[in-house]
Parts: structure tokens; C-alpha cells; sequence
């Protein structure tokens, strides 16, 4: 009787362990942390992922030898989902670094909007790229991804096996820069085409020093902007599969540098 209590008893506690690591993925990720898709369903999916990894983890000992051992014990599961729903949140925070660029370049810097699901203020451009993104993501099933990752941690990094290290610490550095370049990629064509605009009025306002090129300045920055938009949506497409192997990429490195050894 006592070993089958024993038994149980770790059966439990791996079950919750599982869940802790599944319910963070839901606190920061972009697709899942949104305030708009219901609690319940949260609830409900993390539970079901949970029920299905639980049993093929097998027999996992969990060794703790008081309350607290268990508690850092339930914050190292809960900061490796932390951390993989940061990595993404990361990457997509490149597109409102690329539509705040975008935003200042043509005249809309101080257009901000507000998001009324995680009340911030937003640049305007930088939410529409943000939301196409995450409507591309959800087309081509990409957030199963997030769900597949998150599975297929236990194999990298199994319960009580984070291991916090400097190579954790120097990938997610190395992870926050490559976002900012990424918005600085995605935003390059459109500040080229305003920079050749800029470059033009200076030119017409040398010609003709009559005119007035601060009132012809900003609409044209404003049309200039707006029509190169237009003409790279198109490719917008192959942008987003860059960013989805990026996303996908960092997340291994990021599973790898958690192991120990």
C-alpha cells in the first residue's frame, strides 16, 4: 500500500510539474498571451497537452528533500517555458521595431495607437505588420509549433535539468540584437524609397527655392511611404518565413543551452 501511495504521489507531482511548464508558455508568448483568447481555453489546452506528455515521460524520480527544494524545483519548469515564450515574443517584437522605423521615416512617429488587448501603446504601422504576422503565423499553422517545441523540450531538457548558465544569458542577448537587425531588414526598403524622396526635395528646393518643400515634404513621405508599403507586401510573405526560421532556430539554440554539461 505504502509503495502504491509513493507511486501515486510522484505520478501527481510529475503531472504537475508538466502543467507548470505548459500554463507559462501562456503568461508572454504572443499568440497565447493575448487577452482576448478565452481563459477557459487556456485552462483547457494546457491541461490537455498535459495529460498527453505526462505518460510518455515514463518513470522520472523526483528527487527533493523539502518544500523549498520543490519550490525552485516548480520555478526552473516554469522559467523554461518562460524563456522559450520570451524568444518568441522577441522576434516578434522585430516587427514593431520595423513599423516604429517605418512610422518615424514617414511621418507617423507620433501616431501611436492604443492596444486595446495589452493596453500599450503601439506604433501604427508597426500593429498592422504585428498583426498580419501573427494571422500569417496562425494560416500556417505555426503556433503548433510553439506547442511542439514546448513537447519536445522534455527530450532536451527533462524535469529538474534546467541549468542556468552563461550561455543561456549570452543567447538571449545574442537573440534581442538579431531582433532589432531583423526590424531594421523588414524596414529597409521603405526607408530607402523616403530617403530618395528626402533626397529629391533637397534638390527641387535648390531648383526652385520658391517652392516650399516643407508643406509639398510631408505628404509626399506620407505617399512615398505608404505606395513602397503597397509594392513590398507582396514579398511580405518570404519576409515572414525569414522570421518564422529564425524563431524556430533560436528556440532550438536556446533548448540547447539549457542542458547541462
Amino acid at each position: 500500500m505504502y509503495d502504491v501511495s509513493n507511486i501515486f504521489i510522484n505520478k501527481f507531482l510529475i503531472f504537475l510539474l508538466v502543467l507548470v511548464r505548459m500554463t507559462s508558455i501562456f503568461v508572454i508568448t504572443p499568440i497565447f498571451s493575448r487577452k482576448n483568447m478565452p481563459l477557459y481555453l487556456k485552462i483547457g489546452l494546457a491541461l490537455f497537452c498535459t495529460f498527453i506528455i505526462t505518460p510518455s515521460l515514463g518513470n522520472v524520480d523526483i528527487n527533493y528533500y523539502s518544500l523549498i527544494d520543490f519550490t525552485i524545483l516548480v520555478f526552473k519548469e516554469f522559467l523554461i517555458g518562460i524563456i522559450l515564450g520570451f524568444v518568441s515574443f522577441l522576434i516578434f517584437s522585430s516587427l514593431l521595431v520595423a513599423g516604429q522605423i517605418i512610422d518615424v521615416q514617414v511621418g507617423f512617429g507620433m501616431v501611436n495607437i492604443i492596444d486595446p488587448v495589452n493596453n500599450v501603446q503601439v506604433p501604427l504601422l508597426g500593429n498592422f505588420l504585428y498583426l498580419l504576422a501573427l494571422n500569417m503565423l496562425l494560416i500556417t499553422n505555426g503556433h503548433h509549433i510553439f506547442l511542439s517545441a514546448l513537447i519536445k523540450s522534455y527530450l532536451v531538457v527533462p524535469i529538474d535539468a534546467l541549468e542556468f548558465s552563461e550561455a543561456i544569458t549570452n543567447n538571449l542577448i545574442n537573440i534581442f540584437v538579431e531582433s532589432f537587425f531583423i526590424g531594421f531588414k523588414i524596414g529597409l526598403p521603405i526607408i530607402a524609397a523616403v530617403l530618395l524622396a528626402e533626397v529629391a526635395l533637397g534638390i527641387l528646393a535648390r531648383t526652385v527655392p520658391q517652392m516650399n518643400v516643407f508643406v509639398i515634404g510631408l505628404p509626399l513621405r506620407i505617399i512615398i511611404g505608404l505606395l513602397s508599403l503597397i509594392f513590398i507586401l507582396p514579398a511580405f510573405a518570404s519576409t515572414l518565413d525569414y522570421v518564422f526560421d529564425k524563431l524556430y532556430a533560436f528556440i532550438s539554440i536556446i533548448l540547447q543551452s539549457m542542458t547541462r554539461g
